[in-house]
This record gives structure tokens, sequence and C-alpha cells, in this order.
């Protein structure tokens, strides 16, 4: 088994394809330590002692090193964990799967503003915008986008991964996915980061 990386926006994340899918729906962050106790692999990638942020995409896990960390050292350790998870098969999440974990949406995850019933079609407008467009591109550089919600003309937006941290995410918001949804939604006038 070969494991690639590539580098991201962020200089501080690497984003490793293990050539094979991770998860088969959604996406998942893991923030800190105590996060990561629902995943082996997560985890063990937290237990090198150098790393602030893993994120399990479809097909790619990206990881953050903690500042002041390089990746000459930390990058081998990265893929070891990650060939030795993949080999034996392991599951991803305690339990077997993900099947049999729920999990309550965060303070984070949920709605930052009253959404407006009225704005309903501007919304589903934004969700496709964001699901088709926007987040493929993220996705790309190691990270995703998670929706907050929209009000008076501004859409919040929350970026995960390796994008959550990474130097030109003001500018990935502004004049990338502003610029987009503004030409689309003519309702949208902003947006803003959660």
């Amino acid at each position: 088994m070969f494991i690639e990386t590539e580098t991201t926006p962020n200089p501080a994340s690497l984003k490793f394809l293990p050539g094979r899918q991770v998860m088969a729906s959604g996406t998942r962050e893991f923030a800190t330590p105590e996060a990561a106790e629902a995943s082996p692999l997560a985890q063990a990638i937290f237990d090198t002692g150098e790393v602030t942020n893993v994120f399990f995409g479809s097909d790619f896990i990206s990881v953050t090193a903690a500042p002041g960390t390089g990746w000459t050292a930390l990058k081998p350790q990265v893929v070891a964990i990650l060939l030795d998870h993949f080999v034996s098969e392991a599951p991803l999440f305690a339990g077997g799967d993900a099947s049999g974990i729920s999990v309550p949406p965060e303070a984070d995850e949920a709605l930052l503003v009253e959404e407006d019933p009225a704005d309903a079609d501007i919304v589903a407008q934004i969700n496709e915008l964001l699901e088709t467009r926007v987040r493929p591109a993220v996705a790309g550089d190691g990270g995703d986008i998670a929706y907050r919600g929209f009000k008076d003309g501004v859409v919040y937006l929350t970026l995960q991964g390796a994008c959550s941290g990474c130097p030109s995410s003001t500018a990935t918001l502004k004049h990338g996915i502003e610029g987009l949804l503004k030409h689309y939604v003519p309702e949208v006038i902003e947006v803003r980061a959660a």
C-alpha cells in the first residue's frame, strides 16, 4: 500500500491520500485529543503529541501540525500510523463503524441565526452551490465547509479541516465563495466566517 501526501494552502496541514475510501459519507473533524477518542485512527495521530487537528474526508485525511512542529519528523509518523490502520483494516470509529454512533450536534455546528422561512428558496440555492461548487474545491485543499445560516443577505459559513486555520481562509471566504454566491444568488450581499 502506498499513501500519497499533498500540501494544502495551510502550511501547517498536509493531506494524506490512502488510495481508498476513508468516510463513506460526510466528513468528521477532530479538533482535540478528547474528540479523537471516538476514532482509534484519529487518536493514534493525536498521540504523536504534535497534532492539533485531524480531519476525515471521503478519500483523504488532513492533519494539522502543532505550532513549531516540522513535517520532516511528523510526516513519517503519520504515514506509519495510516499504513498500520489501512493494512490491518481496522475500524475507523470505536465500535466497528459509524453506524452505531450518535453524535449530537455541537454548538458550533448549529445554525447561528434564526432563518426566515420566506428565505427557504434562497437557502436551497445557497446550499446547492455550496454542495456542487464549493465543497469539491475545499475538499481538494484538505478541508470542508459547513453552512451556519442566512439572514438579512449575510451567509454564515465555517471552514473545517486544513482550511480552518489556513492563512488564506479569509480570502477564500471573501473573494472566492462570496463572489460565487453573489453572482448566482443576488440576495446574498456578504459571506461571514462563523
